[in-house]
């Protein structure tokens, strides 16, 4: 539901901001060289339980936000169920998979880092994304107006599953999910819901939301290859005219919701050289965020279209 991809928004900018300083270690990405030495991961292994407390008072208090903002003011309900499958040609299901998946990569690496078995670090890091995403279904279960959802529970679970399948079998990322957003026309028209301003809009407005699957070809081709290694492909999906999730309140407004693809060129962040500790980070938050370029996009109104810069 709506309120989750909210909270997911801001909280996962704010975990890899606290915590993105992981790309340091050895095999996090496969991109960046510098390897770990044992002073450095035993120095982390010991701030590590400073960070996981402070990440765990960031979750705890964006709960507790999250709860502030939808729920102070509504009735509450019995715990129950409620199938969204079919609503917001599941942009909001991208977003369950794109949040669950970057909050896993982040578990992985973070274990990788303060020296955790290779295969518990996998296992244990990768499930980070559904035990942080899965508890906000008990405040949209208490609500009349939601309900939890098995769908949003499945996304979850496969983002965390992504994430610890290409680990266990090539050691690192090659497919990583990304977002890209535009204001378009449609929050307008329902501010309340689709947000109003540029940062509500970011959260809120479905329409101007991309999901992107940017591969890294470079790791797919011999090492001799010269393919650019800071240089991805990248398939997008997105959809337009939803002010509604019914489909007859948005034909009663003169809207039939329709569905878009896309191809396009992404930026490997994580493959560009650096030995800054700061560069190293940000790049590791970047790399959540699809890079504006030329696309190519299809949809069956206007069938082939192209974009000379996408966002």
């Amino acid at each position: 539901m709506l309120a989750k991809i909210v909270s997911k928004g801001c909280f996962l900018p704010a975990l890899l901001c606290l915590l993105a300083g992981v790309p340091q270690a050895a095999r996090a990405q496969s991109t960046y060289i510098y390897e770990t030495s044992p002073d450095s991961v035993n120095e982390f292994s010991k701030r590590l339980p400073y960070l996981a407390a402070g990440a765990t008072a960031v979750y705890v208090g964006g709960l507790a936000l999250l709860n502030h903002a939808w729920y102070q003011d509504k009735e509450r309900s019995s715990f129950h169920w409620f199938n969204d499958a079919h609503e917001w040609k599941q942009k909001d299901k991208a977003g369950h998979f794109w949040g669950a998946f970057h909050e896993s990569r982040l578990g992985v690496d973070l274990l990788r880092k303060a020296g955790v078995p290779e295969k518990k670090a996998i296992w244990y890091g990768g499930a980070l994304g559904f035990v942080l995403q899965t508890p906000i279904e008990y405040f949209d279960g208490r609500s009349p107006e939601y309900g939890a959802s098995l769908t949003d529970i499945a996304a979850n679970a496969a983002g965390s599953l992504a994430v610890i399948g290409q680990q266990l079998a090539w050691g690192e990322i090659r497919l990583m999910p990304k977002f890209s957003f535009h204001r378009t026309r449609y929050a307008a028209l329902r501010p309340n819901v689709l947000g109003k301003g540029l940062s509500e809009e970011f959260l809120k407005d479905y329409n101007g939301q991309t999901y992107w699957l940017s591969v890294n070809m470079a790791s797919f081709l011999p090492a001799s290859s010269k393919f650019p290694r800071w240089l991805n492909p990248a398939l997008g999906y997105g959809a337009e005219e939803m002010v509604y999730h019914d489909t007859d309140a948005n034909q009663a407004l003169g809207l039939n919701a329709y569905r878009q693809y896309y191809l396009s060129l992404d930026l490997n962040w994580q493959a560009i050289p650096t030995r800054s500790k700061f560069l190293k980070s940000a790049f590791y938050v970047l790399s959540i965020f699809k890079l504006p370029a030329p696309a190519l996009e299809y949809n069956r109104r206007q069938g082939w279209k192209a974009h000379g810069l996408y966002f």
